[in-house]
Order: structure tokens, then sequence, then C-alpha cells
């Protein structure tokens, strides 16, 4: 099947965006995919900041994107944008970084205000990067996201239901579920 990188650009070590992003790498991973999880937030500020593309570590992000044929981005959105966190990785990234690939865009946040950020703030960029097909993507209110007393990831009925119906959607597009399957799923 597919290598897909899951990319984290949430700068939080408790990030909601985060957890949401490894509960649907799972699905993935059942589906048969390779998932390889990224949480920018581990690369060095330094690298980040100072545009190093030759420190090891972007080196080494860099190359996974080059790897992977399916890329999940996952980001929370602060004042109707992506994080600056994500923003800098992707700026260090060569320019066709997403050639020929299916990406999934993903984000969290407050508010209702917010859903357009993915359409309208990480689309394009996204498009510029020269990913081959991006999936429609979904928008996933924090208060849908909660952590159980045991760990485990809750997340509300309808936003479940259609965070299901777009990574199997991405899948698809990347070869992981047969349509059949896709079809009898979204009914």
């Amino acid at each position: 099947m597919a290598i897909v990188l899951s990319v984290s650009g949430s700068p939080s070590a408790a990030s909601r965006t985060a957890r949401l992003l490894r509960h649907l790498d799972a699905r993935l991973a059942d589906q048969g995919h390779d998932v390889i999880p990224l949480d920018v937030r581990t690369l060095p500020a330094e690298a980040l900041l100072g545009a190093d593309v030759t420190h090891p570590a972007i080196a080494e992000a860099a190359a996974l994107f080059a790897r992977a044929d399916g890329v999940v981005i996952g980001t929370p959105v602060y004042k109707a944008a992506y994080s600056g966190l994500l923003k800098s990785l992707l700026d260090l990234l060569p320019q066709y970084a997403l050639e020929g690939k299916t990406v999934l865009p993903l984000a969290t946040g407050g508010t209702t205000a917010h859903v357009l950020a993915i359409d309208y703030a990480l689309r394009p960029v996204l498009a510029s990067m020269g990913a081959a097909h991006i999936t429609p993507g979904w928008f996933t209110l924090d208060k849908d996201i909660a952590v159980g007393d045991d760990g485990t990831l809750l997340v509300a009925s309808g936003t479940a239901e259609a965070l299901t119906q777009v990574v199997d959607r991405f899948s698809a597009a990347l070869g992981g579920v047969p349509r059949p399957a896709l079809l009898a799923a979204t009914g």
C-alpha cells in the first residue's frame, strides 16, 4: 500500500490536532498504509526559524515528504490561518515537495468562523507545492475532541462519522479502500 506522512503543525505538546491525527493514522494503518507521523514541534526551532535547510532534522523531514505517496496535513487554526510552525516547515521544503502526491488537509479550531481556513489559507499553499490531488479536507471544532480518563481520544459522533468518510476518501485516492466499501460507508 501507500506510504502516508501524517504531519501535525501544532506547537502544543498536549495538542488536540496531533491527537486527532494519530487517531486517524490508526485508521489509515488498518487500511494497509504505512503511516509515518511527524510532529513539526519536535524539529529544532533554530533550524526552522533560521531557515537552515542543511540541518539534518530538516533534511530528514524533507526526505520523509519525498518518500511519501500521500500526506495528511493537520493544523490548529489561529486567527483564521494555519499555524506559523507549519508555515515555517513548508517554507523550507523544496518548491514542489508535494508533486505527484495526494494530500488531505485537516484543521482544528475553537469556532466555526475558522472553517474556511483550509480552503483559503492552506489549500493554495499545498497546490503551489505541486500536490497532484488535494482531497476534501475537514475542520473539527475543539469542543468535539476530548481525551477520556484512560487517555483514549473521544470524538463527537457526527464529527467522527465525517472524519471517517474524509479519511476513507483520502485512502481510496491512494488505492487503500475499495470503492464498494467506500460507497457502503457513505450510504
